[in-house]
């Protein structure tokens, strides 16, 4: 193995580390707190779930800027300022004395989420991996999926023998003392993207950005991330008002999350068989399918376990796809800037998810019909994904890998 070789490999593991740390502690720590949270503070749980959704929504906005600052300067800088970045603000969570104060440490915690989770490490590491990016971005993944496994019952753990605000203070020290010195030395590998790209005067971000390939695939994408994830989040009432036990209904999800590491391991195979354009219209026409399914099946039991599962796994598929879709189409050269143009209105659309499927239900009175609305949200991404083109530009041929051409 090469010091390139070994160099990458090392970069690749720490990122792996970091992702589930920050997601674990910017991420799956606050639902499990939320009604400690309301309980001691006297904030409604959802005027808390609020500022947490205003995070991800400022992730999305920032993530633009992100995506810049990573073509410049790379991983290694942009990343290690964005942990020391949300340490900052779990320490201001942990503190807050009010809820508006509650709702800008939130707002500084969507910052650093969009500086260390997955869209500037997908970035570094597609860059860096070049036409063998997928089983990098595979690996990095599977392994991030396991956050929640990791965090969401080490938090409740921790509730058990201190307040929320000592827990988040817990955190915040966990992830200055992962991410801070992984960021800082082991992301080093020599960054093309600074050779590549002219910065402001490069046309081709632009040229892409404004390109209907480009916008109609992000339509498609962001629609059906709304749809696909405001059924799976919505899923334990679902199958509760279907007749299920609340504790069969999680294990459900959890189930489905399960699923999503299934899809995450296939991709592989469906990328190598099947070119971007079909990839991405047959899956989301069988993500549409699924949703369907959920919202109109009665039963039996293990029916609806099986067709959760199989949600979970196309989640899963979702995730490399989304990854990957700039690449694939218009290759790696101001991959920061243009897939945090990309990423920016998906981030959003999954951010506003869970709240929309709840008000969906509410307003059309029942899941059936909320389902069939979701279902024809993914079917309309479809459609746009269909409407897409292959994204090829003659101005960025000698760009794209040949290995991923449309």
């Amino acid at each position: 193995m090469t010091g390139e070789q070994r160099g990458l490999r090392r970069a690749l593991i720490a990122l792996c580390v970091t992702q589930i740390t920050g997601w674990g502690v910017l991420y799956y720590a606050f639902p499990v707190m939320v009604s400690t949270v309301s309980a001691d503070t006297g904030w409604s749980a959802a005027a808390s779930m609020g500022a947490f959704s205003l995070g991800a929504v400022v992730s999305a906005v920032a993530g633009i800027v992100v995506g810049r600052l990573i073509d410049v300067r790379g991983p290694r800088q942009v990343m290690t300022a964005g942990s020391v970045v949300g340490v900052v603000s779990v320490l201001a969570i942990a503190a807050a004395p009010s809820l508006p104060a509650f709702y800008a440490a939130w707002a500084l915690a969507g910052v650093a989420q969009a500086v260390v989770l997955y869209p500037p490490a997908f970035a570094a590491l597609t860059s860096w991996y070049g036409p063998h990016r997928l089983r990098a971005l595979t690996t990095l993944t599977l392994v991030g999926g396991l956050a929640s496994t990791v965090f969401a019952p080490l938090t409740a753990y921790l509730l058990d023998f201190m307040n929320w605000r000592g827990v988040f203070l817990l955190l915040a020290v966990l992830l200055g003392a992962v991410t801070i010195p992984l960021h800082a030395l082991a992301l080093t590998p020599p960054w093309p993207g600074a050779s590549r790209v002219a910065h402001r005067q490069d046309p081709h971000p632009a040229t892409v950005a404004r390109s209907r390939a480009f916008i109609m695939l992000t339509a498609a994408m962001s629609a059906a991330a709304l749809g696909m994830f405001a059924a799976t989040v919505n899923l334990v009432p679902l199958l509760t008002w279907r007749g299920m036990d609340t504790h069969l209904a999680a294990i459900t999800l959890g189930l489905c999350g399960a699923g999503q590491l299934l899809g995450r391991l296939a991709y592989g195979a469906l990328s190598a068989r099947v070119e971007p354009r079909p990839r991405t219209v047959g899956l989301l026409a069988t993500a549409a399918v699924s949703v369907l399914a959920l919202g109109l099946l009665p039963g039996p039991t293990a029916l609806l376990i099986v067709v959760s599962v199989l949600a979970g796994a196309i989640r899963g598929l979702f995730t490399l796809l989304q990854a990957t879709a700039v690449a694939d189409r218009w290759g790696t050269r101001a991959f920061g800037r243009i897939n945090g143009v990309f990423t920016a209105p998906v981030t959003a659309a999954t951010a506003l998810a869970p709240g929309a499927g709840a008000l969906l239900t509410e307003v059309m009175g029942g899941y059936v019909a909320s389902y069939g609305v979701l279902a024809g949200l993914v079917l309309l991404g479809t459609l746009a994904a269909g409407m897409a083109g292959t994204g090829r530009l003659p101005a960025a041929g000698s760009d794209i890998e040949r290995s991923c051409a449309s």
